[in-house]
């Protein structure tokens, strides 16, 4: 397909369409144009994507089509429309795309944590490069216990939150130089691994794993996931297949912006769990069972909705001003 003269030919319909996009009134003849101008300008980025996919030009017509959907609809009903269909369609299809980036970081981290926690309880020795046994005696019976109730619950949630979002935003920020994420998962990994040892060493197991489980399961989660999608950002690039790099990049970082969206609620739910339920007087079994429930929760949002959602995109049946958010994910 001739690229350039296409353009030339439909070049028309996409000014009236952002014409009629940027009228304060539209009369009702002009509101019946915009939802056929609409229409037939997602067919033509249909037709564009399989022929001849310019990022640019994809970029420009999926923008245009999504502001000209919100005005069809209403800005407020447009509004809470997107913000059902992201958390009900794209972002747990574009989790599901992604899944084994992020299982695979899941998986890894834990095996390394895993083994640094073992390697540190064979090795008395290490602890003492960690803090001087006073300090080793504060952290065991006041420190870890006292971190979780010492400040008010809402000021310690937003605290959480803000945290664990600015560690999931690097993991995705940096990610298209791929050795940042290494660097903040192993720094996670020697934390949980040097703590847990000294917890357990020191017999108070039952309260290293009684707070942080509640929390930990879907906080640790959304970390792998944020150093997941980063990761498959400095893959795109790497190794591109069939597309350019820049092309192979723009897809991926505009799948990765749409996870981080999301990451912004999930995270969110974690800090008030670990504000008002990690420190609370409920039996640890209870708040054990909060968190699980929780966890499995959000794999049952993956595997079910997300999958669901994610065959429904491979059909194609979804909104083309929705489909950058995680169609390039299937890559």
């Amino acid at each position: 397909m001739d690229l350039d003269a296409y353009v030339n030919a439909k070049r028309p319909s996409w000014d009236r369409l952002e014409t009629l996009t940027r009228q304060r009134r539209l009369t009702a003849a002009e509101s019946d144009e915009l939802i056929d101008t609409y229409q037939r300008v997602a067919t033509q980025l249909s037709v564009i994507r399989s022929s001849a996919p310019d990022p640019e030009l994809v970029g420009y017509l999926s923008a245009l089509l999504a502001k000209a959907r919100n005005r069809a609809a209403g800005t407020r009903v447009g509004t809470w429309s997107a913000l059902g269909r992201y958390f009900g369609r794209t972002f747990p299809a574009a989790l599901y795309a992604m899944r084994w980036w992020w299982l695979t970081t899941l998986v890894v981290s834990m095996v390394v944590t895993v083994a640094l926690g073992w390697h540190f309880l064979e090795h008395p020795r290490v602890e003492s490069a960690f803090g001087s046994a006073a300090e080793i005696e504060q952290l065991v019976n006041h420190d870890f216990a006292d971190y979780y109730s010492e400040h008010a619950a809402s000021a310690f949630a937003f605290r959480v939150w803000s945290n664990n979002f600015w560690l999931a935003a690097m993991c995705i920020a940096f990610g298209v130089f791929g050795f940042p994420v290494i660097i903040v998962l192993w720094q996670n990994c020697m934390n949980l691994a040097i703590t847990g040892s000294i917890m357990i060493r020191h017999g108070r197991a039952d309260v290293f794993f009684g707070l942080i489980t509640p929390h930990g399961l879907l906080e640790m989660t959304c970390l792998f996931v944020a150093a997941g999608v980063g990761l498959r950002v400095f893959w795109s690039w790497v190794a591109p297949g069939d597309k350019p790099r820049l092309q192979s990049l723009a897809e991926q970082g505009r799948a990765a912006i749409g996870i981080a969206l999301g990451l912004v609620v999930l995270l969110g739910i974690t800090g008030i769990i670990e504000a008002f339920v990690t420190p609370s007087s409920l039996p640890t079994w209870a708040r054990i069972a909060v968190g699980v429930a929780v966890w499995v929760g959000f794999f049952v949002y993956v595997f079910v909705i997300g999958r669901w959602a994610h065959h429904e995109g491979e059909r194609g049946d979804i909104d083309e001003a929705d489909r950058d958010f995680y169609a390039p994910s299937t890559v």
